[in-house]
């Protein structure tokens, strides 16, 4: 995609001895949803972990906003306009709800209608109802949504979310996708990883396979609906 926002080419990453990354491409347009999908220990994970800076990079190419970001420190990458809604939600504990969404707080861009603590209570009145407590006092819904505020209140171009709705109760689990798609249909870019197949081909425009630490098959919503077979192959436990 010639006009992508975050272009990744030949990505290859690990732990240690252990590589994990074998060659992943994917790429994010201007106000695109895009999910990254596969099984377990497929690398989605590293991937986003590499596009942060979390973890170097061994090969292979990151861009976002025409920028190479490849082995850039995680503030540059941060400050660049990618924000990361981690896995487990990583939370500060022993800050209050109102003390985690103004530690990163940043409008760098200048935006014209920039995320504020009260847009951010607007967004998610259950934070707004418990600005007080301290980050290891609210639920693991609360927790996630706090994640996505703190993120959204560095004013990001980009978002990623990894396991956006992972070990949430039914009824939060789908005010998050109802809130992801209000950030859509504001124009957000979103890379997101997740396992509710069916809420993603409603959200996400395209979808990135991985297998074994390779970009296997990619495509739109339409397109892996309509094929069986690949969802077997890749994505059935």
């Amino acid at each position: 995609m010639s006009d992508a926002l975050l272009s990744v080419r030949g990505l290859e990453a690990g732990y240690g001895g252990s590589q994990v990354l074998f060659g992943v491409d994917l790429d994010v347009g201007c106000g695109e949803v895009v999910s990254l999908l596969g099984r377990n220990g497929m690398g989605k994970t590293t991937t986003v972990l590499s596009i942060m800076g979390l973890l170097p990079t061994r090969a292979g190419e990151i861009r976002f906003a025409g920028r190479a970001m490849t082995c850039q420190a995680p503030f540059r990458i941060a400050q660049a306009g990618i924000g990361l809604v981690p896995e487990g939600r990583q939370v500060f504990p022993t800050l209050t709800v109102e003390e985690n969404l103004i530690a990163t707080a940043s409008n760098r861009g200048g935006r014209a209608a920039p995320w504020t603590l009260e847009r951010v209570y607007g967004f998610f009145p259950r934070l707004a109802e418990r600005r007080r407590n301290y980050g290891d006092e609210i639920s693991g819904g609360e927790q996630q949504m706090l994640a996505i505020g703190r993120a959204l209140m560095t004013n990001p171009k980009l978002l990623l979310l990894d396991e956006a709705t992972e070990g949430l109760a039914p009824l939060t689990r789908q005010e998050i996708w109802d809130r992801l798609a209000a950030l859509k249909r504001d124009g957000l870019s979103i890379l997101i990883i997740d396992k509710t197949i069916e809420a993603l081909l409603v959200l996400a425009d395209r979808h990135v396979i991985l297998e074994k630490g390779r970009s296997v098959w990619s495509g739109s919503s339409r397109a892996l609906a309509d094929d069986p077979v690949t969802r077997d192959r890749y994505l059935s436990v």
